[in-house]
């Protein structure tokens, strides 16, 4: 018997975990998998403190009209997937509004802003530093006109959010980062993001800790969870488990859990896909090539290529031609080699149509709470939600930031 069983050994459920650890319970950790080998193995490993503003829907009608022919290499998609996301589309839609988008990123900057001040006791305590630099990450802009547009919406980001960046001409840039090729024609530095170069190695770390201060990391099935008259229990590898309190943190898998106690969660699913290239020289940070939607970083399996979202089934098969395209897009930029032998990789951002994470308690069960729903930033805000989500579990009560709870959004 545990205080607390936390679902989901990403980096928002191992950092759950964390959380209601260092209030003192005693904490299992299940998942059908390892620490770290889902979605939080396979991104960008970008700690965003940048990221105050959520991505937004675009509403223009010739951004929406390149995503619909698929010219452009940001979003694709194919038929089943919009239509079994057409309504949650549809209030993602809404939600980008200027003046609501402008409310929604109010609250998320809230988050961001402590992102790497949360990441950092953990990371020293898991013993990690060797997995991180503080480089920040930049965007590279193929065109003069739209890094323009691009430094005067970064400077409004500065005067309204505090966060910190460089507008750079392509030489100068170019000249800071050998792995360049050719100039772009400017670049914008965000400087306050750190870098991970295992993601999902700084997953495992997390989890290791947790297990070194006494916690348990188990094997199992969310789909056996059962609320009793007593709490909460499921089955796994080692037998039954119960609790008082459980934690849904499974990030996509999360709406068909709760699906199962009555509610019904909309959600986009934004598939991507990464891929490793053998390279001569290593990047100094990581960038996104901005007209060709691929962003680059070096890990320790080598030069990491990942691309955008695509929006399709979660059982859909595996298609890396979004990958393709965009490997052979930048690599004007950078001299890549052959691609490394692995199975190919994909996992899936978990966006609710609101672009807010859903933290906090369910009215409708006794001691069954939720931490889901981060959408790109899922990596970034892991030790954030669940610190807040601990809190709110000490106090009994929900937090201060509007706009998390399941209160108001649970049906």
């Amino acid at each position: 018997m545990a205080d607390v069983l936390v679902l989901g050994a990403g980096m928002v459920g191992t950092s759950t975990a964390l959380a209601f650890q260092a209030q003192g319970h005693s904490v299992a950790l299940v998942d059908r998998k390892a620490p770290g080998q889902e979605t939080s193995y396979g991104n960008a490993g970008v700690i965003q403190a940048e990221a105050a503003e959520p991505y937004a829907l675009p509403r223009d009608l010739g951004t929406l009209f390149k995503y619909a022919i698929g010219q452009s290499n940001d979003v694709t998609w194919n038929l089943p997937g919009a239509l079994s996301m057409a309504p949650a589309l549809w209030t993602y839609f809404r939600n980008s509004a200027p003046k609501r988008h402008a409310a929604i990123s109010q609250i998320y900057a809230q988050l961001t802003a402590r992102a790497t001040d949360d990441h950092a006791p953990l990371i020293q305590a898991a013993g990690a530093q060797n997995l991180i630099s503080q480089e920040g990450m930049a965007l590279l802009f193929r065109d003069a006109n739209s890094f323009d547009a691009a430094a005067k919406q970064a400077e409004a980001a500065c005067q309204r959010y505090g966060v910190t960046f460089r507008a750079l001409d392509g030489t100068a840039y170019q000249a800071e980062e050998p792995a360049l090729r050719i100039a772009p024609a400017g670049a914008i530095h965000w400087q306050q993001s750190w870098n991970c170069s295992d993601p999902g190695g700084l997953t495992a770390a997390y989890a290791s800790l947790f297990q070194r201060q006494g916690g348990d990391v188990l094997v199992g099935d969310a789909e056996t969870l059962a609320q009793r008259r007593a709490g909460w229990c499921m089955q796994t590898e080692s037998g039954e488990i119960g609790a008082n309190t459980v934690v849904i943190a499974l990030g996509p898998w999360s709406p068909k859990v709760l699906r199962r106690f009555g509610y019904r969660i909309p959600m986009i699913y934004k598939r991507g896909y990464h891929g490793h290239y053998q390279s001569p020289v290593g990047l100094r940070r990581p960038f996104l090539d901005v007209d060709n939607g691929i962003v680059a970083t070096s890990m320790k399996q080598g030069l990491r290529l990942l691309t955008g979202a695509q929006l399709v089934p979660q059982n859909a098969p595996a298609d890396s031609r979004q990958l393709d395209r965009g490997r052979e897009g930048i690599s004007d930029f950078l001299e890549i080699g052959p691609r490394i032998e692995e199975p190919q990789w994909f996992g899936t951002r978990p966006c609710l149509p609101d672009m807010l994470p859903m933290v906090g308690a369910v009215a409708g069960h006794a001691g069954l709470w939720v931490n889901f729903g981060h959408g790109h930033q899922g990596f970034t805000l892991g030790p954030t939600t669940a610190r807040l989500l601990a809190d709110a579990h000490a106090r009994g009560t929900d937090f201060g930031l509007n706009g998390l709870a399941p209160s108001d959004r649970l049906r």
